[in-house]
């Protein structure tokens, strides 16, 4: 360890001004408890409000394009293009004020559908970019920057409804700009909960904390849903402005890792020696990470385990994505018990795919941890979804009591392996033994795997968005196998788990605790 009397690095981070405030009102150090409850706070608020934010497009579709006779998804020169066929129906819906021109028209449904796929595409490629940043600057500075941007795009989409702007490429536009703002997310929290969180119970822990995801899509869905009746403009505005409030939380509170305020990981009593409000110009633990460089993107991609969870992730979000943006339409064209439901009781009922999402987030975590087994347990699941996904398909008209129950499951069997995947997985992988302890590389890892995955992601509602036109059957069997390519790509590293399951059984093999640094996780 270097003496107190060498030079600086550049590399030290003052802390932040809510935590400096803090310390002065309780006039001593915070424990590194108190650190890791704030940090699993302040990160679970801010990934909730990027959720809501990302949730409020789907409700005020329905505003924009309330009963557009094209349901499915087309490229620009598979659209009826007939000015007279647009224009009357743009000039009914405006005198019945319906709808939003250039949305109510007959290709508002396929306009609808770009605005997704450009979102989602911008969002996936932008994630690449942002973890290479994430890890070369201060992640408080840059999640700020990400929530607040995400904020100001997400508000300027709902001020067109004011400013009466009927130009589609505005909306195109800004959801790009959104798009591209919403990527600083989950590569810098994810960074920042792994720097706070040994991998000990980190899957159960990720697993609980990964709940922000369908709490967020919960929470956008009621708070868009309830300002629907002011103005779809209220809508963005809203849930715009909440992030950008909660952006100036992270700002205020968040401690990007335990050196940057002085915390001792191992006991909360071993402090250096400080007066209560002075900066941390001297990190606690400097000669490591003083030493260390930034991971490049190809490095990260050659991590043992990287490129396979990164492509099951294509495939297994691939899945979620499609319930997120299709389930309400699904359950609203499906007759339950010979009864077809309502735009807004299918939109409550699909809330419980969430439900079950976060029951399985933290089944997962819980799971994987007492196993040792990331990829024995994200294949499990992968492969448990399947069956599920074909009883849903199969049997969910039946009753509204099946249909609950097999939503439910189905929540489970899909979000939990991706749960796991994009929060424990990725946090054990940027701190991968290949590494040799640098720790720079969290917010570059995750990032290529949830890149990766939001490829899949924004593919899925696309490709869902032809494929229903046809039939519902058709997108059902895309998702069954898209689970089942998704555990292929795990096949060799569950080998590897059984084969070191087999050989901690054995009475000569290792201890449990004795893993081989040549395994993935």
């Amino acid at each position: 360890m270097g003496s107190l009397s060498e030079p600086i690095m550049e590399e030290t981070y003052s802390k932040p001004p809510g935590i400096r405030v803090m310390e002065r009102a309780k006039k001593s150090n915070l424990s590194f408890k108190t650190y890791q409850g704030i940090v699993l706070i302040v990160t679970f608020l801010a990934y909730t409000s990027y959720h809501a934010t990302r949730k409020t497009t789907s409700i005020v579709k329905s505003a924009l394009d309330p009963q557009s006779p094209d349901v499915g998804l087309k490229f620009p020169w598979q659209r009826r293009n007939t000015t007279y066929e647009q224009n009357q129906s743009s000039k009914l819906s405006w005198m019945l004020k319906d709808g939003w021109v250039p949305f109510n028209g007959v290709d508002g449904t396929a306009m609808l559908g770009e605005l997704d796929v450009s979102f989602l595409f911008v969002y996936a490629m932008g994630m690449y970019f942002s973890g290479h940043v994430g890890d070369r600057m201060d992640l408080r500075i840059f999640l700020t920057i990400g929530m607040v941007g995400t904020g100001v795009f997400t508000a300027l989409f709902g001020v067109g409804y004011w400013a009466n702007v009927h130009i589609f490429y505005y909306y195109l536009i800004v959801q790009m700009m959104a798009g591209l703002f919403q990527s600083t997310g989950w590569p810098s929290v994810v960074a920042v909960v792994g720097n706070w969180f040994g991998k000990k119970k980190r899957g159960l822990i990720m697993g609980i904390w990964n709940a922000h995801t369908s709490i967020g899509n919960i929470t956008g869905s009621l708070v868009a849903s309830l300002l629907l009746k002011y103005g779809w403009g209220w809508s963005m505005v809203v849930p715009g402005t909440l992030i950008a409030v909660v952006g100036v939380v992270v700002f205020l509170f968040l401690p990007v890792n335990p050196e940057s305020v002085g915390a001792n990981k191992d006991e909360d009593e071993v402090f250096s020696p400080r007066k209560v409000g002075d900066e941390v110009t001297e990190p606690f633990l400097r000669s490591d990470r003083e030493e260390e460089s930034a991971v490049g993107f190809i490095e990260a991609w050659k991590i043992p385990g990287v490129a396979p969870f990164a492509f099951c992730l294509f495939f297994a979000k691939l899945v979620a994505y499609t319930f997120l943006y299709w389930l309400p339409f699904y359950i609203s064209h499906t007759a339950i018990e010979g009864r077809y439901l309502s735009n807004e009781e299918a939109g409550n009922l699909s809330t419980l795919f969430d439900v079950g999402g976060v029951v399985g987030g933290i089944l997962a975590g819980y799971i994987s941890d007492r196993l040792d087994a990331r990829a024995i347990t994200a294949a499990s699941f992968m492969y448990c979804a399947i069956p599920v996904l074909y009883f849903y398909r199969s049997y969910g008209h039946v009753s509204m009591t099946i249909n609950i129950i097999l939503m439910l499951i189905t929540g489970v069997f899909v979000n939990g392996p991706y749960a796991l995947i994009t929060t424990a997985v990725s946090a054990d992988l940027g701190t991968h033994s290949s590494l040799k302890g640098n720790s720079r590389a969290l917010a570059t890892v995750t990032a290529i795997i949830d890149g990766t995955g939001s490829i899949g992601a924004a593919i899925g509602p696309l490709l869902t968005g032809y494929i229903s036109t046809n039939s519902w059957s058709g997108v059902f069997t895309m998702l069954m196998g898209s689970a089942f390519i998704a555990g292929l790509f795990l096949t060799r590293l569950v080998v590897a788990e059984v084969g070191e399951k087999i050989q901690q059984l054995s009475p000569q093999g290792p201890s449990p605790r004795s893993r081989s640094p040549d395994l993935l996780v």
